[in-house]
This record gives C-alpha cells, sequence and structure tokens, in this order.
C-alpha cells in the first residue's frame, strides 16, 4: 500500500509527480472533458471512493494525507469551477467538512500528518476552523488559498 493518501485528488493539480508511487489518488471519476474555455477535467483516481461516504481503507493505514475538498457553496451546476472543483451545500457544508477530518484522522497512523488545501473566497477560514475539532500546527494564513498542516495525536 502507498503511504500517502490523497483523498480528493481531483486532477492532481498539486503534485509535482502526478504518478507518485508512493501516492494513493482517491476520488469520484469524472469523464474527461474539454470545456469551451479549453479548461481539461480529467479525474482518473487510483482508488474510486467518495471521501463523504467513508474511504475504503483500514484505520492507521497512512502515514500522511492530503484534503483538498469543495470549497465553493456558489457556482453554476456547469461551471468550470463547479466540474474542476466540486461544490459544498450551503447549509451542510459544516458537517461534510467535518465527517472529512474525521474521515482523515481515521485513516492516518498516529502521530501521522494531514496538509489541508482551502480557498476562503466563500467560506472564511476562521468560520471553517471554528467548526472541526482539529487545529493546525502551522500553515500558509494569507491570502486566498490556505496550506494547513494537522498531526493526528496518539490520543485521537
Amino acid at each position: 500500500m502507498a503511504r500517502v493518501l490523497d483523498m480528493t485528488a481531483g486532477s492532481r493539480m498539486m503534485w509535482f509527480e502526478k504518478d507518485n508511487p508512493i501516492a494513493t489518488f482517491v476520488d469520484k471519476p469524472v469523464e474527461y472533458e474539454e470545456l469551451p474555455t479549453g479548461h481539461v477535467i480529467d479525474v482518473n483516481p487510483d482508488v474510486v471512493a467518495d471521501w463523504t461516504k467513508g474511504l475504503p481503507f483500514d484505520d492507521n493505514s497512512f502515514d500522511g494525507a492530503v484534503f483538498d475538498p469543495p470549497h465553493l457553496i456558489h457556482a453554476g451546476d456547469s461551471s468550470w469551477l463547479a466540474k474542476k472543483y466540486g461544490t459544498l451545500d450551503e447549509l451542510t457544508w459544516p458537517f461534510i467538512i467535518r465527517d472529512g477530518f474525521d474521515e482523515a484522522m481515521r485513516v492516518l497512523k498516529p502521530n501521522a500528518t494531514l496538509v489541508f488545501k482551502w480557498n476562503d473566497s466563500q467560506i472564511p477560514l476562521p468560520e471553517l476552523l471554528a467548526e472541526i475539532p482539529y487545529r493546525p500546527l502551522f500553515g500558509q494564513k494569507r491570502k486566498k488559498t490556505h496550506w494547513l498542516v494537522f498531526m493526528k495525536l496518539e490520543a485521537e
């Protein structure tokens, strides 16, 4: 089994090596589509799964994880942003994100790290952090896109 889980891999945009052998890329498949704008949507995960319904891995399986969930609550169904990044429901997003963090922590080994990416163009980072029971160790807190690092502690 790979050592790092990308539980919301999408088209693997953040990866320098899109077929990195130490990673397991998980997502719902999306049919390859080239949009009129020239943008391409191509999601081809190693493991087909939906993190909102639970990941198909045992507890304490991974040394690290990446969690880059949808961050939009307002986007047209056929918009490039909605197709590329997905959307969250305006009322249920706190529960969905909290469940995602819980699922990430479940599959991480003790003392493993979770890298979380969030764009706060529609949901501010402080509002998101108030909804989850985990606190970041460190990260990038300025601009619109944030990178935060969390650690699964032994007691969690």
